[in-house]
């Protein structure tokens, strides 16, 4: 399973509405996989197709930051899934002239 979280940090709150998109590496170009856009709570937990197993493989997270910062319009995570039984969190710490990400839980 693959999911996310943004979070504001300039306002202390959860990102709501950004659109999100998840790609997986294909040889040398992109295959989608799922989209969304964040809930209330900053969180979309349905970029992965449901019954769908998760592959091990180069995956990438698209965010469309243009509504929250005009600095960064745009910032991609590309990222390894080894363990496809694991579940891949990655949140985003956002803020109009940065950004940092990481592995969640």
């Amino acid at each position: 399973m693959i999911t996310t979280h943004v979070l504001d940090t300039a306002q202390g709150k959860p990102a709501i509405g950004i659109p999100v998109e998840l790609d997986r590496r294909e040889g040398a170009s992109w295959r989608p996989i799922g989209h969304g856009a964040t809930d209330p709570d900053g969180r979309l937990r349905t970029l992965w197709p449901a019954g769908q197993p998760l592959i091990p493989g180069t995956y990438r997270l698209r965010f469309d930051t243009q509504q929250r910062s005009p600095f960064f319009p745009e910032v991609m995570v590309v990222f390894n899934v080894t363990d496809a039984a694991g579940h891949y969190h990655l949140p985003l710490l956002l803020s109009p002239h940065g950004y940092s990400t990481y592995r969640g839980s």
